[in-house]
């Protein structure tokens, strides 16, 4: 879902959560279906519709907690309203989104590391979405304007606001039973959005 491009000097929150995760990131982009030969829109709509059932429970615990270290902008950077437009350009309404499953076996997020580790995941996973909406953009004509928004969330900002989120990652002491918690929930986040795309039927 995100790079594993080493940064030099990278916080030691920051190594052990791209240790903690690699495996389960590279197990996770193999079953993704965007560059599949058999995707066509009817498959990539339901792909979003199960990252929608994924990314509305999951930023609604993350922000509804209080327990994000202060530093983390929730308005700029959520991804569901991203979501529900990109679902409504693809034919859905309002009631039809409402109406989709959304998962309910979510990490547990009861310390700020464990929010800490989610969010790890969450906005890692926009640094893919340049390749991602070009290669939609040329198989399924699907762009910004008519479902394919969310490929790319942060537009011409992804990379300055990635670098920003390891700032704040890098500012942010942990100890090592909280690095830890950090780890767990990121490890959680990613084997859980993998089992629910699965029980959705959207993977390969």
């Amino acid at each position: 879902m995100h790079s594993q491009a080493h940064d030099i000097g990278a916080p030691p929150l920051l190594e052990a959560l791209r240790t903690g995760t690699g495996l389960l990131h590279v197990a996770l982009e193999k079953r993704l279906p965007f560059f599949s030969a058999s995707l066509d829109v009817d498959w990539y709509r339901r792909l979003l519709q199960a990252y929608y059932g994924f990314y509305r429970p999951i930023e609604s615990a993350l922000y509804d907690s209080d327990l994000i270290p202060d530093g983390f902008d929730c308005v700029l950077r959520a991804k569901t309203p991203t979501l529900v437009s990109d679902l409504h350009a693809l034919g859905l309404d309002d009631h039809g989104i409402n109406a989709l499953p959304r998962c309910i076996h979510l990490p547990d997020l009861d310390t700020p590391a464990a929010c800490l580790g989610a969010l790890y995941v969450l906005e890692g996973a926009t640094l893919g979405g340049q390749v991602l909406r070009r290669e939609m953009s040329l198989r399924l004509d699907v762009g910004a304007d008519n479902g394919g928004a969310f490929l790319n969330v942060y537009g011409a900002q992804t990379g300055r606001r990635w670098k920003d989120f390891l700032d704040y990652l890098g500012r942010l002491p942990l100890d090592a039973l909280a690095k830890q918690h950090a780890v767990n929930a990121a490890r959680s986040t990613f084997s859980g959005f993998e089992q629910w795309l699965d029980s959705q039927k959207v993977l390969l």
